[in-house]
């Protein structure tokens, strides 16, 4: 939803105070994310833990959740950004950046009930076409997942078929059907 009608520059909006849910930038539109829900949320972290618990250790990459993304003239929040370990944004001194100005290597979506797939869709072949690696799409209603690749390589998977992001995080695949596990309330 906009909630701005004026047309902000990116500067002017990246001077604006940030908000919850996070506010995002496109064509000088200010829009609000939705607001994560339970099932959102758990997906959110699941696999923000599945990926670090994996990657991390072995300095392959690091996942973030809600991360404010800003490239290619505008400046969006994906559920999940995850940056190769070479690529973390960081400052001078090592430590994190405060802002992320490169594309992700691996960005993901999760659909909420009142958002639209079809805009979902759009906006993972978006970050593909701007240097993002690999886009999820993630469906919690339909227990699916798509992938979105360069040169509109796209896949759709369920149940056991295998999420393969070893060719942005070597040797890391995830199991749909595993994934959508943290959508169970007490297991």
């Amino acid at each position: 939803m906009a909630i701005t009608q004026q047309h902000l520059t990116l500067d002017e909006f990246l001077r604006l105070p940030e908000r919850k849910p996070a506010l995002e930038y496109e064509d000088g539109v200010v829009t609000q994310k939705v607001a994560p829900k339970p099932r959102h949320s758990g997906l959110q972290g699941a696999l923000v833990e599945r990926i670090n618990r994996y990657a991390q250790p072995r300095k392959l990459a690091r996942a973030f959740p809600e991360l404010r993304t800003t490239f290619a003239g505008l400046s969006r929040v994906p559920d999940v950004a995850v940056y190769r370990w070479e690529r973390i944004p960081t400052d001078e001194s090592g430590d994190l950046a405060a802002d992320a100005f490169e594309p992700p290597d691996i960005i993901i979506e999760i659909v909420s009930p009142s958002q639209s797939v079809n805009s979902l869709i759009r906006r993972c072949l978006w970050f593909v076409a701007h240097g993002v690696r690999l886009a999820l799409l993630v469906d919690p209603a339909d227990r699916s997942i798509i992938a979105f690749r360069p040169e509109g390589r796209t896949s759709a998977l369920r149940d056991q078929d295998v999420v393969d992001l070893s060719d942005v995080v070597p040797g890391l695949q995830l199991v749909v059907a595993e994934i959508f596990t943290a959508l169970r309330a007490r297991d």
